[in-house]
């Protein structure tokens, strides 16, 4: 059994722009690429998993979607093809959810595929529905304060689920690693 880590990116890995279309202006949050690359040392699947309902809603394309993660890659100095696979859920938050969270549709086809064991994976993010999808899943969870502000609601979510809230995704993965 392997382990993975889903990796929410707006709020996460970069900013959260709000319906983001323009890769020039990404930045990394400090700390993410190191981790990444650790994570990866140390044998695990890192998935890319985000809600992208501008696409959904008509604000930007898939394409323009593709271009800002080969951005956030490049400036990381990571390979296009670094994470194992990408999930990027596009429906409009009125349409059925198939991938968007908090559905664990994608953590459990990864799961299956990559021969996962859920007890030793995570859901990593910022909002709510990172932490319900992780629930969902049947997957550990992991709140970061890097993108949209944590409230006593969200935080009481974590903590009766057993996860932990961190300063980022770096903060994170140091306890991760030295467990």
């Amino acid at each position: 059994m392997n382990r993975g880590l889903f990796l929410d990116r707006d709020g996460t890995l970069i900013p959260d722009y709000h319906y983001l279309d323009d890769p020039e202006i990404i930045e990394i949050i400090p700390g993410v690429s190191n981790a990444l690359r650790n994570a990866s040392d140390l044998g695990f699947s890192l998935f890319l998993f985000s809600n992208q309902s501008g696409v959904g809603r008509g604000y930007f394309s898939l394409e323009t979607v593709h271009a800002c993660n080969r951005r956030m890659l490049d400036l990381m100095k990571l390979p296009e093809d670094f994470f194992t696979e990408v999930c990027l859920a596009t429906e409009h938050p009125e349409q059925e959810p198939v991938y968007r969270k908090p559905s664990p549709r994608f953590i459990l086809e990864m799961a299956a595929k990559h021969d996962l064991d859920l007890d030793l994976s995570y859901m990593v993010g910022d909002k709510m529905s990172d932490l319900e999808t992780a629930v969902n899943a049947g997957t550990g969870g992991a709140l970061v304060k890097t993108g949209k502000p944590v409230t006593e609601e969200i935080s009481s979510y974590a903590k009766e689920n057993g996860m932990g809230v961190f300063d980022d995704f770096g903060a994170f993965f140091d306890k991760l690693e030295a467990s």
